[in-house]
């Protein structure tokens, strides 16, 4: 089993940035494609970014040039840089774990409220 659990989160004004963690339990980032995705009330979770085990990133097209993934293996540790952010971008985020072979998110994180208003 592992854990993810995210912080960054919060209340950031149109044009600004907020930077999310998440860490995960134990080294997993050698097997697993990590990622964030987003959702907000009656809607339907979203990929927001992923970073493959090789270190490959993929972005959703709405946060392409604004978002950016990143890990840091020494920590066990996945960020997501979100800059220039925009009202649309309100949602609650979560981490997720995907192991490489795997169809389906293995593990996910308990989600942090990201707010874009003046």
């Amino acid at each position: 089993q592992v854990q993810l659990v995210e912080s960054g989160g919060g209340l950031a004004q149109p044009g600004g940035s907020l930077r999310l963690s998440c860490a995960a339990s134990r080294s997993i980032f050698s097997l697993y494609t990590m990622g964030w995705y987003r959702q907000i009330p009656g809607k339907q979770r979203l990929l927001v970014a992923t970073v493959a085990a090789s270190g490959t990133t993929t972005y959703a097209d709405s946060v392409k040039g604004r978002f950016t993934i990143s890990r840091d293996n020494t920590k066990n540790t996945v960020f997501l840089q979100m800059n220039s952010l925009k009202p649309e971008d309100t949602a609650v985020y979560y981490c997720s774990a995907r192991r490489i072979g795997s169809l389906n998110i293995d593990f996910w994180g308990q989600g942090t409220q990201v707010t874009v208003s003046l």
